[in-house]
Parts: C-alpha cells; structure tokens; sequence
C-alpha cells in the first residue's frame, strides 16, 4: 500500500480550495459593490458583522472539508481492487462453525502484539503491530498522558499485509509514525482506518496515500470534547460512509461521523439508557442498522441502532447479549446478521475462547476455538476465512467456516 507518513496539522490536502475560496470572497466583494453602487448597503452593527463574518467563513471552511472528503469517499479503486460481495447468512440453518487452518502461516514470524487485523480487497489479511514496544504500567499517568514520547514513533513497520495463502509477509508499511497501535478497519473503498491509543487520534489513509486524509483528536491531548479523543479502540466503517469510533478506554463512548468527518452523534446519549465501560471492539449489521460494541469491562455485547437507514430508532433500547461465560469482551465481527465475538482473560473459571451471536434473539447460540489474550477477530467479507490476533503470544490465527 505504500509508506504512510505522519502529517502533524490532520488536515486534509484538498486540491484547488483555495481557488474555490478566492471565488468566493470576489464574488461576495463584487456584491458588496454592487449593492453600494444602488444605495442599498444595509445597516450592520460592526459586532453584527463581526459574526456574520465569523459563521460566513466559518461555513465555507466546513463545505470546502465536506467536498474534499466526499471526493475522495467517492473514489473508485483501481481495477481489478473490488470489494468482495459481502456474506448472505439468510439461507443458513445454522450458524458456521470456525475450523483452525492448520500450518498456517507457513512461516514463521516475530510480530510485536497485534492489537488488529482487517482484510483487504485482495482477501488478504492485514495486521496492526507494535513491534517491539509494549504497553505496560509506565505507559501512561493518570490523567492518561502517554509518558514515552521522548522515545519516538515505533521505527518498525507497524502494518504488515500477510497472504492468505501462506501466511508470508507481501507488503509492509507504517514504520516512524505510531506511538501505541490499537485499531483497524479497511473499508469498502481500501482506505485503512487505524486508532493509536498514545496518541488519542484516529486516522483515515486513502489507498496508496502517505499521509492521512483525515485526522480525528488532538496528538498526544487526551480529552472528552467533540475534538478530542482518549485511547480510541476500534472503528467501524458503514457503506454510506458514516464512521464509529470507541472512544475508548477513558470516555467510553461512540463517537459517529458523517462522510465528511463532522460529529453527528454521540452514543450513549440522552434519554438514551445505555452505560459502556471501555467500548474496545465495533461491528455494523447494516442490514439490521445496529452497530454492535465489544463492551469490555461490563462484559457483554451491546447493540444500538445504527442510525444508518434513519434517524428513528436512535436511543431505544440496544439489544444486549450477556451470559455468565462471555466474560471481557475484546472485539466483535459480523458475518452477515450474526456477530462472532472474543473474550479475554477474565476468571479461572471462564474459558478464554470465541463465542458466536445472535443479536436478535440476543442470545450465544455457540463457542469455538482456544486462546491465551486474543485482541481482535475479522472476516473476509466474501465469508470464506476469519481470522484473531492475539497479544501475548504474538500470532494471527487463520480459520476457515464449516
């Protein structure tokens, strides 16, 4: 996919905006002419004006971003790059049941923790690594300020794309930028989505790119405004072009964007009744507009509306799947309307295992597999491989449905 560079501003580069902004002010000046040459030159307070200029320049700002982001939304990958047809689930009469490949990889690999895997357009399975930095106690203070600066980005490449043949590593990226990974999501058009907890930003890198198209939070500034994050977890990216970001260990909610990067919604939210405690995992169920959260330390699975298809629905009661053996939740992926879950360690009594999921009749209708600290699961969106990454070992496992 190419390196990715660090751009410290997270702007976004949007060809011919300053053109665009120069036609504005000409022609709001060839206006104002226009107007005093009739007499017709209204009566402004200067504070008036002072904040009609304010909102005036404020709002081309946000549509010259708006265009920027939607044009490169829009953009159409290369050929022979097409997403893969998503999984249909409908004519199953039960759920498929996850099978180890065995000898998969069959090479071996020193990986640091691998906190994420997405698949590409290829089917190929991409991982989030923190090569040889680990997240301990000294990490970070109490006011959740990242304390190891001073030792620079992680040199190594931090995401590695695998084949999903042998397991070998076919390209590498991402070395000299990340401090902490945490998430990943490579959505419909291959552009990567990636959340580094030291940070407290998310990032959006279109395909080929090296620098982010858009950057959410402030770096290194831990905070719970609407322009800041702590310690986001995961993203999920829906086919309109919405993101959810969990937001995080510390203010533990969703954050959801429109395609053009504006906030349009914060989950939970009045009235609505729902309390996360650290959202560490995100999955969308388009077809059933719930967008279902890993929620780790409450020990569930929860699944509000999405708010996909409207607006009605948003801060009704969230379908919630919790049971006695389901324990941390880590991360959550969709197959179709089903959710396939992880937990983590939790309790002697409690197998560390993956679990899935019926959010309908939000209930556990199976368990598969055996972990020591899986962190994160994917699908190939076609349904033919699922794989989980783990922490400690190191590994990403590969798995195929029967």
């Amino acid at each position: 996919m190419g390196s990715l560079r660090r751009r410290d501003d997270g702007a976004v580069a949007a060809g011919g905006c300053g053109l665009i902004l120069l036609f504005v002010l000409l022609c709001g000046a060839f206006g104002s002419v226009r107007a005093m040459s009739h007499g017709l030159v209204p009566r402004i307070l200067p504070r008036e004006a002072e904040l009609l200029n304010s909102n005036f320049f404020q709002r081309m700002r946000e549509m010259i971003m708006e265009r920027a982001y939607e044009d490169a939304l829009n953009e159409v990958p290369n050929e022979g790059s097409q997403p893969m047809k998503p999984v249909d689930t409908s004519h199953l009469d039960s759920p498929p049941k996850p099978r180890v490949v065995e000898n998969w990889p069959m090479v071996s690999h020193e990986f640091g923790q691998v906190t994420a895997v997405s698949i590409n357009h290829e089917g190929n399975p991409v991982i989030f690594h923190r090569g040889r930095r680990v997240w301990s106690a000294e990490s970070f203070n109490e006011t959740n300020h990242f304390q190891q600066i001073m030792e620079g980005p992680i040199e190594d490449s931090t995401i590695l794309t695998l084949s999903g043949k042998t397991g070998e590593v076919i390209d590498e990226s991402g070395g000299g930028i990340f401090y902490m990974p945490h998430g990943m999501t490579i959505d419909r058009n291959g552009n990567m989505w990636l959340t580094d907890v030291a940070l407290h930003q998310a990032f959006k890198f279109m395909p080929n790119h090296d620098y982010p198209s858009i950057t959410i939070g402030r770096r290194f500034e831990p905070g719970s405004s609407r322009s800041h994050l702590c310690k986001p977890t995961a993203t999920a990216v829906a086919t309109t072009g919405e993101v959810f970001i969990a937001d995080g260990y510390c203010n533990s909610r969703i954050l959801k964007f429109n395609a053009a990067g504006r906030l349009i919604r914060t989950i939970p939210q009045p009235p609505e009744f729902l309390s996360l405690q650290v959202p560490h995992g995100l999955t969308l169920l388009e077809h059933l507009d719930l967008i279902c959260i890993a929620d780790r330390e409450n020990m569930r699975v929860v699944c509000p509306k999405a708010g996909l298809k409207s607006s009605f629905g948003e801060g009704t009661q969230a379908a919630t799947i919790q049971e006695p053996d389901l324990g941390h939740v880590y991360d959550v992926a969709a197959y179709g309307d089903l959710v396939y879950a992880v937990n983590g360690p939790t309790a002697d009594m409690i197998p560390v295992r993956g679990f899935t999921i019926d959010p309908r009749s939000e209930t556990i209708i199976d368990h598969w597999g055996k972990f020591e600290n899986p962190h994160s699961i994917a699908f190939c969106p076609n349904g033919s491989a699922m794989y989980v990454t783990e922490i400690g070992p190191n590994k990403v496992w590969k798995f195929e449905l029967v």
